[in-house]
């Protein structure tokens, strides 16, 4: 949508061809359903939050960053507010007053709109953009943008048809792979008991045991699903994992161990005195009834059960050890990662079309004469907090603004 707004407004005659019956249909879906527009960090910081091939795009940022689609959709009656992470939603907290905004802004371009269009070939003359075949009709063009996603979230449309057609016309696509994904464990009853459960604050670390070292850290929300862990922080850590050396070998091995820390604010000092504090006001209970200001309700059962311990034991009866083996749990939750969950529940896609064959001030094609590429389609992928939407901006605008008509 910002493509073919921003090379409607270069005086081409756009045509927006659309493989669903309407446009933005993941668009809707983003942050939840409220649209995490972008983030407030500074554009120099975004960099470093996209793993997959972030200096690519330094010259699109530029061109176009996360202040110019704040005042794009503003100026369009979106208005916009902060949230915790520098994270940036509608007012509304609704993603669909954001699609109507581009929706709008194409109307007011007179962007042509084709949807239920699927593309089936591209047509390339002396390596160059001649048009494309579309629904058994040949459509004449000069100029062509794909921007047709990854992967992931095929309900939406993104089935990797952009993949097919990029790869015939000789580009290479760097391996598909789901980035922003939840993690199974193996230790499924124990999660299976936890599922639904979101845990605020917590600190988590990666380890490599075979290499006895910390390959991510970070501090934040998650969440216990059936197959394992979910969550922003779990899905930020999987585009890291994803870069890992041997990585699937690892996880195979039991080698990838998750660490929670559900209480990083206290030491375990501090968190021995508060537990001994919480003992004593109910000595007299059940260990099931006597831990309930330090567990979520969901967690006390399960924890209790990997403690070893009955459920029905007295506070007062729990020995020394029983508790040092209570704290380092509570500081210390660990759980073997076993595999990343399929691409097609990934947010979003890692690899695509190569970057090195994409010209980065212009996103148009080193190999085709007038193809442009832009969004999730190239290989490049950022943690979560708005940053691979504000990639689909800056790289939609840069192809559309590069498509300048001809006379």
């Amino acid at each position: 949508m910002m493509a073919a707004i921003t090379a409607a407004k270069e005086k081409n005659q756009v045509i927006l061809l659309e493989k669903n019956q309407e446009l933005g249909k993941k668009l809707l879906i983003t942050g939840k359903g409220r649209c995490n527009i972008t983030s407030s960090l500074p554009i120099e910081d975004f960099i470093p939050n996209i793993p997959g091939n972030g200096m690519f795009l330094y010259s699109a940022f530029k061109k176009f960053n996360n202040k110019d689609i704040i005042q794009f959709l503003e100026e369009r009656g979106v208005k916009t507010k902060i949230e915790r992470g520098n994270r940036i939603f509608p007012v509304s907290d609704t993603a669909k007053e954001v699609r109507d905004a581009f929706l709008k802004e194409l109307k007011k371009q007179k962007v042509e709109i084709r949807t239920n269009y699927r593309v089936e070939k591209i047509l390339v003359e002396n390596g160059e953009i001649k048009g494309l075949k579309a629904n058994n009709e040949t459509i004449l063009a000069d100029k062509i943008i794909i921007a047709t996603g990854g992967k992931s979230y095929p309900l939406t449309g993104s089935t990797g048809d952009g993949y097919q057609l990029a790869k015939i016309l000789g580009h290479t696509i760097t391996p598909i792979r789901g980035s922003l994904v939840p993690l199974e464990v193996y230790d499924k009853k124990f999660v299976l008991s936890l599922q639904g459960l979101s845990l605020k604050n917590v600190a988590i670390k990666i380890e490599d045991q075979e290499k006895k070292k910390i390959i991510y850290t970070d501090f934040g929300e998650m969440l216990f699903t059936h197959f394992g862990v979910s969550g922003p922080i779990i899905l930020s850590s999987s585009a890291h994992l994803l870069r890992y050396p041997n990585i699937e070998t690892l996880m195979k091995n039991h080698k990838i161990q998750l660490h929670i820390d559900m209480k990083p604010a206290l030491t375990e000092e501090v968190l021995e005195k508060r537990i001994l504090r919480d003992f004593d006001e109910a000595k007299n209970k059940e260990l099931k009834n006597g831990i309930r200001k330090l567990l979520p309700q969901k967690m006390i059962l399960p924890m209790i059960t990997k403690w070893n311990l009955l459920e029905t034991k007295k506070i007062n009866e729990i020995t020394k050890e029983e508790r040092k083996k209570m704290i380092n749990s509570i500081k210390n939750l660990n759980l073997e990662i076993q595999e990343f969950r399929p691409v097609e529940e990934a947010i979003i896609t890692a690899g695509g079309v190569s970057i090195k064959e994409i010209v980065p001030n212009t996103m148009e094609s080193k190999i085709v004469k007038g193809l442009f590429f832009a969004g999730e389609l190239i290989d490049v992928d950022a943690y979560t907090g708005g940053f691979n939407l504000q990639i689909a901006y800056s790289t939609g605008y840069v192809a559309g603004k590069n498509t300048i008509g001809k006379e």
